[in-house]
């Protein structure tokens, strides 16, 4: 019941940010191309949103990482050659690539050139993306394991490739993604309107 509450708090922020980390991205491009302030109003607007649930799955997800051990200490003691090196590359995308590039798309916009900063968006809706990624690699290696192979009841990986491309992977990382797309549509669509009704909605471009 612990790990199932806060999975289940944890899951809705990512699933707005993996996608939302991109809409940033298109909102800014649209903003240099067309010179139209309303880009950058929703972009400016959208950037706090992200920042605030990154914040929130990242703290709900540094906790997950304690309870697989709290938890399950049979099982990742058998299956921790695995799972530890595919956690760590999420840790390193998660905190070095997002949250590094995080602070100068939320402060370096007139600080910075155009450029960097361009690139700085790009890095955090890529960093989201790689970090799902590993994550949903080795939850459908737990579904469907591969690439590995069993020495004294210890998992050993004998292929990554194996591991990283087992099964289930492809279609349960597409599920992720088209699931974050369609949540931050909804997100979007329900924000927008609730300003619209409120009258306080920024200019935005048509």
């Amino acid at each position: 019941a612990q790990f199932a509450s806060n999975i289940t708090f944890h899951i809705l922020f990512p699933s707005i940010t993996i996608a939302l980390g991109w809409l940033l991205m298109f909102f800014r491009w649209r903003w240099r191309r067309t010179q139209d302030a309303g880009w950058l109003a929703a972009y400016r607007f959208w950037t706090k949103v992200f920042a605030l649930t990154f914040a929130l799955g990242v703290v709900s997800g540094v906790t997950m990482s304690f309870q697989f051990g709290t938890n399950w200490p049979g099982f990742m003691e058998r299956a921790g050659n695995v799972a530890g090196p595919l956690l760590g590359y999420e840790v390193l995308t998660a905190f070095f690539l997002e949250a590094g590039f995080l602070g100068i798309m939320l402060f370096g916009h007139g600080r910075v050139s155009e450029r960097v900063h361009g690139f700085a968006t790009f890095f955090v809706a890529f960093g989201t993306t790689v970090s799902a990624f590993w994550i949903l690699v080795l939850n459908s290696w737990m579904q469907t394991p591969a690439g590995h192979e069993i020495v004294d009841g210890v998992f050993h990986v004998k292929s990554w490739a194996g591991v990283i491309l087992n099964p289930s992977f492809p279609y349960r990382f597409a599920h992720v993604l088209l699931a974050s797309g369609l949540t931050c549509a909804f997100v979007l669509a329900g924000v927008s309107a609730w300003q619209m009704l409120r009258g306080s909605a920024p200019q935005m471009a048509p």
